[in-house]
């Protein structure tokens, strides 16, 4: 199953069936403009509170999160009935976050938490992550993991029940790209902005090893590595550069962030994903990978290969030939190239899956919600 435990066991069914004569909850949601939460998100059951904008910050920018300051939940009660917190705990330490928690718990608001990430992929050292996962886990109300085997893992920090809610498409619209015919097999690697969890070097080496060894039996690969234009690692963009330069079959893209839309464009475009990341929990890459039928290629780190198994292809980091034998897989007789009927047809089925998976997905959090609302009230 994609998703498990998705009304929570402590909850009756009663409350479910009532729970949908009643207003729609108010939630503040750290954060609030995020893809992920648009999606999770009820329109019919579910008020999500904008942002509130940090001082002296760029318009938009939605960090540090107020909601977590305890100054902020006093003076605003009263417009939220719950908190629930996807990401930005980094822009707080741990003794923090506890007067998050005990804020909340003074006002009698419940605290929901969905644990994205065991390990923080914008921080180098996990040490405070950890402490803050650890805090959060502890004084949360409902737990939620996007897999059943990262659902395991936050059992064991927590020692509590956690509620699995599969990751949902975040593609909207009737219409997917499905990629242009090639007459070669198009691998792709986007290193995004160099940020601390992705390996940006070690992965552009090893695919360009993997890539002349493929090109030396004769198989007709390519590789393409695509680099935001502004990155956090100069130096180690300079390097990827350096290494594909001298490698036949691989180019680098150094272009301006791609749009939504562009993006998909571009993945639609590949035979199979390479994912470069060094640590991490789930990617939303993948994710989207599955909505438009690119098999992903990683290491086998966090669990990411749980949230889509047949789609997910391993190799040893640092290795090329584990990583040549991965593409292989991926491309093999059993894929769908981009351009051909074979994808189109793929994509419009994982679409139609994908639509219907959305709405247990907003029902599971609905149920989340009125389980830990329920729980306030009863204490």
């Amino acid at each position: 199953m994609r998703y498990a435990h998705a009304t929570p066991h402590h909850c009756t069914r009663r409350r479910e069936i009532v729970a949908t004569t009643l207003p729609p909850v108010r939630i503040a949601a750290v954060p609030s403009a995020h893809p992920y939460v648009s999606a999770i998100t009820d329109p019919g059951r579910v008020t999500v509170l904008a942002d509130p904008p940090p001082p002296g910050a760029p318009a938009g920018q939605w960090w540090p999160p107020q909601v977590l300051l305890p100054d902020w939940l006093e003076a605003h009660a009263d417009e939220f009935d719950l908190v629930h917190v996807h990401f930005g705990i980094e822009s707080y330490s741990p003794d923090e976050l506890r007067a998050t928690v005990a804020a909340l718990h003074r006002l009698e608001r419940p605290l929901v938490y969905t644990v994205h990430d065991l390990e923080n992929p914008q921080l180098a050292s996990q040490e405070d992550h950890r402490a803050s996962l650890a805090v959060l886990a502890a004084g949360a109300d409902a737990l939620i993991a996007l897999t059943d085997t990262a659902g395991a893992a936050v059992r064991n920090i927590a020692r509590r029940p956690v509620t699995v809610i599969a990751h949902p498409t975040l593609l909207g619209g009737a219409r997917r790209p499905t990629g242009n015919v090639h007459d070669t097999v198009r691998v792709g690697v986007h290193l995004r902005d160099l940020r601390p969890n992705i390996d940006g070097v070690g992965t552009t080496a090893t695919l360009v090893h993997a890539v002349a060894d493929l090109r030396a039996q004769g198989a007709r690969v390519e590789a393409v590595v695509r680099m935001n234009e502004r990155v956090r690692d100069a130096e180690a963009a300079a390097s990827i550069d350096l290494l594909a330069e001298r490698a036949d079959g691989v180019t680098v893209e150094r272009e301006s962030r791609l749009d939504d839309d562009a993006l998909a464009a571009w993945l639609a475009d590949l035979d199979a994903c390479v994912l470069p990341y060094r640590h991490g929990t789930q990617s939303g890459w993948a994710e989207l990978c599955y909505d438009l039928a690119v098999p992903i290629v990683s290491t086998p780190i966090g669990h990411i290969a749980a949230q889509h198994p047949a789609d997910f292809h391993a190799f040893d980091g640092g290795d090329p030939v584990s990583l040549a034998r991965a593409i292989m897989d991926a491309t093999g007789r059993a894929s769908s190239p981009p351009g051909s009927p074979a994808r189109a047809a793929e994509v419009e089925l994982r679409r139609a899956e994908r639509r219907a998976e959305l709405e247990r997905v907003r029902a599971a959090h609905v149920a989340v919600y009125r389980c830990a609302l329920a729980a306030e009230v009863a204490a």
